[in-house]
Formats: C-alpha cells, structure tokens, sequence
C-alpha cells in the first residue's frame, strides 16, 4: 500500500481496512458485547442492594455505591475517548475494558461498603470507555452509510439491558448471590477482548502532550454536575449552600476548560467541533433526548405499580412496547439510511413522536387502562429509536476521523449527563406531586404492596398524587422533546461518508463540502482540498500520526 506523505515526510492518516466476512463480524460482537456491559451493569445492581446491605451493612453510605460509579463513568468518558484518538481505538478499547473488568473482579471481592465503592469507581472508570469504544471502533472500520444496516441488533442490545437488567439482577441474587452481579461481566468481557483481537488498525503514535489541564477542569466540572444532580432537591435543597457551590464550582470550571482548550496543542475538548453546526445540534438533542429517555424508564414502572397495581417484575415487562419500538423502528431506519444516505427526516420525526408521546403520557389519569398507556409507550419507543443511532452517525459525520473517539464521547457525556440532569430535575416534580397529597410523601410509601394495606381512601389519594406527579414529569418531557424538534429542523442534510478516508474538516463546517461530493461538484463550487506539498491532502499538524507499516 503506498503511504501518502506529509511535508515532513511521514505517513500521514489513511483509511482504515474496511473489513469483511468473519472478521467483521467478530469486531461487531466484541462492540455489542462492550455496549451489553455498559448499559447492564448500570440497572442490574439495583436489585442486589437489599443483599449487599444484609451482608456489609453501613445503609447510610450505600447510595455511593451508584453515585460514585455514575461519577467515575462521567468524568472517564471523554478521556477515553481522547485517548482512543491519540494512541489507537483497539488499544483504547480492549484497555478500558481490561479495567471495567478488574474493578467486577474486586467489586465482587468486596468485605466492606468503602471497598465496594472504591472498586466501583475502578470499574466506572473502565466503563466510561465501554460505550466510546465500540461507537469509535464501529466508526471506524464501517463507513457511516453502511452502519445503519447494523443498528437494529445495537438498540436491541439497548432494550435488552434496559428491561432485563434488573430481572437478571434479581435471578442472580437469589441464586448465586449479589457478588456474581460482577463476576457475570467476566466471562463477556474476556470473550470481547479476545473478539478484538482479530482487529489490525494503524497504529496511532502521538507525539502531543497530554492535556493535563484540561482533564482535571473537565473532571471537575463534570464531577460538580453530577453530584449537583444527585442531591440537589433529595439530600440537599435546591437553595443549600452546597448546591449552590457546586453550581459555581461548575460554572468556573467550565469557563476555565475553555480557556485552556484554546491554547493547548492537542486540547482534551477541540472546540473546533462545535464550529460545525450539526455537531452543536445533535450533543444538544442527545442531551434532550437522555433527560426524556430516563424519565420516562424511571417513572413509567411506579404509575404501573401503583395506580394500575402491576407488581415490580411485571412493570418491566409492560415497558415491553417501548423497546420493541425502539428496536423495530431502528432496524427499519437503518436500512433506510444505508439505502438513501439520508437522515434528516429521521431526526425530526422522532423528535415529534418524543413530544406526542409524552405529551399523551402527561394526560394518563387512574382510569387509563394499561392497553391504551401501552400504545403511548410504543410511540415514545419509536421516537427513541429513531434518535439513539442517528445523533450518533451525525456526530460521527461530523468529525474527521481523527476526532472519531471524541465525537463519540462527546455524544455519550450528553446523553449521560441528560439523564442524570433528568432525573434529579424529574424526581423532583414528581415529588412536588405527590406532596399535594394530604400526608403525601413520594419516599414513605413508595411500595405498591405497603399501599394495600392503607385505608381505601388515603390509598386513593396516593394514587392521584402519583398520577399528577408522573403527568407534571412527563409534560416537562414534552416541552424538552419540542426544543429537540426545533433543534433537528435545523439540521443541515449533509451526506454520510461512503468510506472512512482522511477529512481535513468537519462536512458541515462553513466553506467546505461534504465528502461524497464529486469532483466536477467542487470544482462548480469553486472549494479547493488543502494540499500538501506533492499535491497530498494536507496532513494534521497537532502531532499524531498513523504508521500504516505497523498495526495494531
């Protein structure tokens, strides 16, 4: 293969292999596997804490044990993601979940609270990579018009984790005990590692410094938010001084990061991202879509609990309309894409089938039978399938494919970060609800089967406390999925790439011209690819380069 040369006379990046058959299909199951251990581990433990706290005691502290990770996932994801654009995706990928997996190890291994959350903040920080791996090596190896063919059997592996997590989790527990919740992850992940293997990409060598300072600002700011999130309105109120600091302690942070990220060479964050409009856009929807996505998983289950009296593993299965639609819808979709190249309409049809369904959610009354709310929820389904994927593939085509694994964490910190956003703002409404209640307390008597037990009219009044909650969390949906419309009708349509050949600029940049254009297009445009000095494209001067005589 001949290698395309800089200035300085070093290989500058090529395409990856495209890769085909057998090998391809390995690559694919080591990413849905990865994808399978990052969303499962985040609902099957729910289950197992009764368990964890009979066996190591310390209830007060146990909330750390999901805090901290959430935490760990947030502030690693984006470092992940760089690191997997500096130095390599496959090495990026097969280390992150080298340590998801010592931290399953050593969580399971745990004798006390504080150890299990020490070794649950290793394996947030191992699973913040999980997601921006498999999204960043996908991206690579499948050009972006060929990936919607893929992306029913990802969101089924989405909905799977998503309704089956807490059911598994309960099985396991009653079976062989809370700490094979982690030892399960084990056997995936090695099977993943040894899945990847079988990748040879270019290796990535970079000589840039490491962006000390943005890391630590971003962490920062990152960390403020989520714990933000977390307490305010449950542990702390809104107006507490602590609150109150740790919104400054962000808002400072933030400002700091971008700062710093103008200066430096090789910044944490590139900015030069968000000049492309379509970029801004999606991280914007992702964040909508995380903050409606989560409430509604969250809050469905109590109204099916407690106004229409299913039991817990039922209510899991009744949100089976809403995955199914997610997965049907995305398959569909995908071919579509794959066929047409085209995405736009997607987008904004799913973010007018967000708002219809939890607008039609909001008007949900005790009376409404469990069939009708059923149907509401395959339309929230369908709207969320036709989101996930495609503010993916955008934010992917939005990116050269040197900044492949920071598109891709970018677009899961705001997903991650709506969600958390989403359900501290959520639960709050929701508990400003029920309070109406005379006597009403949204944490007092949650459980459907302590409710039963109430006079019949103070279980009523629960139940319409409850109903005008879950209506007040689902019209602020509403209102988020309209901005979410508003913003994808901006959308530019710009095709998706056909291969994953260098780009020197974002597709929908200003004053450049999407990849697929042709020759004869460019030139009636008047647009000119940069060249180098024997009439190479020009090569990225940040310091990393990719030696395509030596794979990874």
């Amino acid at each position: 293969m001949d290698q395309v040369r800089s200035e300085e006379g070093l290989p500058s990046e090529e395409s990856p292999p495209q890769l085909r058959g057998g090998r391809l299909y390995l690559v694919l199951s080591a990413a849905v596997i990865a994808m399978l251990l990052g969303s499962l581990d985040g609902t099957i433990l729910g289950t197992a804490m009764p368990r964890i706290v009979g066996e190591l005691g310390d209830a007060d502290r146990l909330s750390w044990v999901v805090t901290a990770y959430m935490l760990a996932i947030a502030i690693s994801t984006p470092v992940w993601g760089k690191v997997s654009d500096m130095w390599g995706r496959k090495g990026a990928f097969m280390a992150s979940v080298a340590v998801f997996l010592l931290g399953s190890i050593l969580s399971g291994l745990s004798q006390s609270v504080m150890e299990l959350v020490a070794f649950r903040v290793l394996q947030g920080l191992g699973g913040g990579g999980l997601m921006v791996g498999a999204m960043a090596v996908i991206g690579t190896v499948i050009p972006l018009r060929q990936q919607g063919r893929y992306q029913g059997v990802i969101s089924a592996v989405m909905g799977l984790a998503m309704i089956s997590g807490p059911l598994f989790g309960g099985i396991i527990t009653d079976r062989l005990g809370w700490r094979w919740c982690f030892y399960v992850n084990v056997p995936l992940g090695v099977a993943g590692i040894l899945m990847m293997s079988v990748l040879r990409l270019p290796r990535q060598r970079s000589r840039a410094r490491i962006d000390y300072g943005g890391v630590m600002l971003l962490t920062v700011a990152i960390m403020a938010a989520v714990l933000v999130t977390t307490w305010g309105g449950r542990d702390y109120s809104w107006g507490s001084p602590m609150v109150l600091t740790l919104i400054a302690v962000a808002v400072l942070a933030v400002a700091a990061l971008l700062y710093v990220e103008r200066r430096v060479a090789e910044p944490m964050l590139p900015l030069g991202l968000f000049a492309s409009r379509n970029f801004s856009l999606v991280t914007v929807i992702g964040f909508l879509l995380g903050c409606v996505m989560t409430s509604g998983i969250t809050f469905l289950p109590i109204f099916q609990q407690v106004v229409q009296g299913a039991s817990a593993t039922n209510s899991g299965l009744l949100l089976l309309p809403m995955f199914g639609a997610m997965v049907i819808v995305s398959a569909f979709m995908g071919r579509v894409i794959t066929n047409t190249g085209r995405y736009k309409a997607f987008i904004v049809s799913g973010g007018v089938l967000l708002a219809v369904a939890t607008l039609l959610l909001s008007r949900m009354t005790i009376g409404t039978a469990p069939a009708l709310s059923a149907v509401f929820m395959a339309v929230l389904g369908a709207g969320i399938g036709l989101l996930t994927q495609t503010t993916i593939l955008v934010s992917l085509q939005s990116a050269d494919v040197r900044n492949i694994g920071v598109a891709s964490s970018t677009a899961t910190l705001a997903r991650t970060l709506g969600s958390s956003v989403g359900v501290a703002v959520s639960g709050t409404m929701f508990a400003s609800g029920v309070a109406r209640v005379p006597g009403g307390d949204s944490a007092a008597r949650p459980d459907p089967a302590v409710l039963q037990k109430l006079p019949h009219a103070a279980r009523t009044a629960y139940e319409h406390g409850v109903v005008d909650g879950t209506g007040r969390v689902f019209l602020l949906a509403g209102v988020l999925s309209l901005v979410a419309v508003v913003a994808a009708l901006l959308v530019r349509e710009v095709p998706l790439r056909a291969s994953n050949g260098p780009q020197s600029e974002p597709a929908d940049s200003p004053g450049t011209v999407g990849l697929d254009a042709t020759s004869s297009d460019l030139a009636g445009s008047g647009a000119a690819e940069p060249r180098g000095a024997e009439g190479s494209p020009r090569p990225d001067r940040r310091g990393t380069r990719t030696d395509a005589s030596a794979l990874d």
